[in-house]
Order: structure tokens, then sequence, then C-alpha cells
């Protein structure tokens, strides 16, 4: 899985190296990091394309993030693809939630999902919220996940 920088520089070790080192880097500074992880997605003909951002914020004083692009041509309902996003956040999640732990940052994982019925997303937010909570996660929807609302779609829009 190759993940980049905002920059577009490719990262060269592990996802899992890089945030170590970057949590390492940050703390020695003095900052306080919370993690925040979405995933958005944009069809664009037959090929869906899906932006995954980890996020580290740094209390007070800005954040940067990763991103991991991939692009799927299976046809599916938007409901799918709500949930094809909360999974790709999720499993990210999970890959680093450990090391998070070890150095004690919080983790959110954000869904673009609308919390107001009348929108097409919103059919997927019971489930996304069920599946993130239930893997202990904690879940923010829009419009606080900014994460996936605004990070990860930038990178697919």
């Amino acid at each position: 899985m190759t993940w980049k920088k905002f920059s577009g520089e490719v990262i060269q070790s592990s996802i899992l190296e890089e945030v170590e080192l970057a949590i390492i880097r940050e703390t020695e500074k003095g900052y306080k990091l919370k993690v925040c992880i979405g995933t958005d997605s944009q069809v664009k003909g037959l090929i869906t394309d899906f932006a995954t951002v980890i996020v580290l914020l740094r209390e007070h004083h800005g954040g940067f993030m990763y991103i991991h692009q991939e692009k799927s041509s299976q046809q599916v309902s938007i409901k799918e693809r709500m949930l094809m996003e909360v999974q790709k956040s999720i499993e990210t999640a999970y890959s680093i939630c450990d090391l998070l732990d070890i150095y004690d940052v919080a983790l959110e994982v954000h869904a673009d999902i609308n919390t107001n019925p009348s929108f097409k997303s919103n059919k997927a937010l019971n489930d996304a919220m069920g599946y993130i909570l239930s893997m202990g996660f904690i879940f923010k929807a829009k419009p606080e996940a900014f994460a996936s609302s605004t990070c990860a779609d930038k990178m697919v829009h």
C-alpha cells in the first residue's frame, strides 16, 4: 500500500514507521497530538477513486496528513460505497491503533456521511456508526468529520 505526504512525496518506509517517527518528532517539539482517519470517494464514469487520509493534528498548531489513493471499477450503490469508505478507514485505524496507544495519542475515525436524513449518504449512517464503534474507535460524522469530508475530499476532486 503506497502512502504519500500532501506534497506528493512517496513514503518509502511503512506507514507505521512514518507515523511513529512523526509522533516522536512532534511530541519532542512539545505538541499534543490527535490522529483523525477518514476516507472519501468520487465516482468518475466507471471508476471510483478512493482517498484515505491519516491526519495528525497538533493541538492549536495545525497539522499534516498522509494520503493513500486507490481506484475501483466495482459498481456499487451509494450505501455500499459509503461503507467501503468506512471499511478503508477502519483498516487504516486498526493498522496504527496499537502504536497510538503506546504513545497515548487519541484516535478518531471520520465518516463522510451526513447526519441529515435528507442526504443520500445518511442511509449508511447507522451501519457505519455501529461498525466504527464496535471496533472500539471514536466516531465522527459530518459536520465534524473533517478528515473525510475536507482532507480526503480534496484528494478525489
